[in-house]
């Protein structure tokens, strides 16, 4: 099957764009002048440009949409008001996650969500099946794009575009750049003060070339996924398929949090309320490596004397550090502050367990 091409397909292109495949779509991993390290260091120290649209938009709308949003998801949309954004998760009725999302509460009568690219069609399904009537659920994956201007000078960058820049961290405001009208929400996935901008994808062009123009002053850089990796892998945010997935449920990614423990009911409440009881599932950690090793997916976590304590969900090379950093399922039973041994293609290499974030984030700064 074809892929998907962004509606700035040809921008990335034209700024010599290494191209990859991310859940179905031909989406940029890093631009040719910069690659990868130059891009994270823009969003730690001045700002960067993130091309998103892959991730899917969906639309749930009609009376009582929102209560109807809340007896699926995990998080309780009751803890927040309209014009606020919530992280939440869909789950299936053994606690395996479906999908990690951000759910925006427009009105009791209307509620966007983001979900990721590649599972935005099973969310919108298994939505569908569960709307009563009355509830209508809409796909609106290709309607609109998303923008990203994460880093430290993102305020400025928006100001600049008459844009607002006073909301509080996870709600958004409805906004208009030459001529057309957007959503700017205060969110992101590099742990930096950041805003993420849905515009419809006709006019995605346009406000990429205005933001671009708008951010020279400030060093903006074009970003590809490749950085956005590094820069959630410092947070420890979890990307699903990696540190979530139809086997790694909320519970064992530490993202208890994001759920609304107290609702009635929710998909998959009773599994998740059982491995919570019971605490006997891996959970996700942190490791900093001592020496020189570079972790990867699927490399063994050993003890001193290589009993298997879990396996890494995800591991690369911190440019922020300058040293090796993961995120690991491991036994309960480990404790913070432990060595511990990953085999790095065939070295013995030692890392300490710890809590991410590795970097401290920058999100609600003001």
């Amino acid at each position: 099957m074809d892929l998907l091409h962004s509606p700035l397909h040809d921008r990335h292109v034209a700024l010599g764009a290494k191209l990859a495949e991310f859940g179905g779509w031909e989406m940029p991993l890093e631009y040719a002048g910069g690659r990868v390290l130059a891009e994270h260091k823009a969003v730690r120290e001045a700002v960067g440009l993130f091309d998103v649209s892959h991730l899917g938009k969906a639309l749930v709308r009609g009376s009582g949409a929102a209560e109807f949003v809340n007896t699926c998801f995990t998080n309780d949309l009751g803890r927040i008001d309209s014009g606020k954004a919530q992280y939440t998760l869909c789950c299936d009725e053994d606690g395996g996650t479906v999908d990690d999302l951000i759910a925006y509460l427009r009105s009791d009568f209307e509620v966007f969500l983001i979900p990721n690219a590649a599972n935005t069609a099973s969310v919108v399904a298994r939505l569908e099946a569960a709307a009563p009537t009355g509830i209508e659920v809409v796909d609106q994956h290709r309607d609109f794009a998303v923008l990203a201007i994460q880093g430290p000078f993102s305020d400025e960058v928006l100001t600049s575009l008459d844009l607002p820049v006073d909301h509080e961290y996870m709600s958004f405001a409805d906004a208009t750049i030459a001529g057309h009208d957007i959503t700017v929400c205060r969110t992101g996935y590099t742990g930096e003060r950041g805003y993420e901008l849905v515009v419809p994808s006709a006019s995605a062009g346009e406000v990429w070339d205005a933001v671009i123009a708008a951010g020279q002053a400030h060093g903006i850089r074009a970003c590809g996924l490749g950085a956005r990796d590094t820069l959630r892998t410092e947070m420890g945010y979890p990307l699903h398929g990696h540190e979530l997935s139809a086997e790694i449920s909320p519970v064992m990614a530490r993202a208890g949090w994001a759920v609304g423990w107290k609702k009635p009911a929710f998909w998959g409440k009773a599994a998740l309320e059982r491995q919570r009881e019971e605490k006997v599932v891996r959970t996700l950690r942190g490791l900093l490596s001592q020496g020189r090793g570079i972790p990867r997916p699927g490399m063994r976590v050993l003890d001193a004397e290589g009993r298997e304590l879990g396996e890494i969900t995800s591991g690369t090379f911190s440019p922020t550090l300058r040293q090796g950093i993961a995120l690991a399922l491991l036994e309960r039973s480990v404790e913070d502050g432990a060595t511990v041994v990953v085999d790095v293609r065939g070295r013995s290499e030692a890392f300490t367990v710890t809590k991410p974030p590795f970097v401290q984030p920058s999100t609600k700064s003001s």
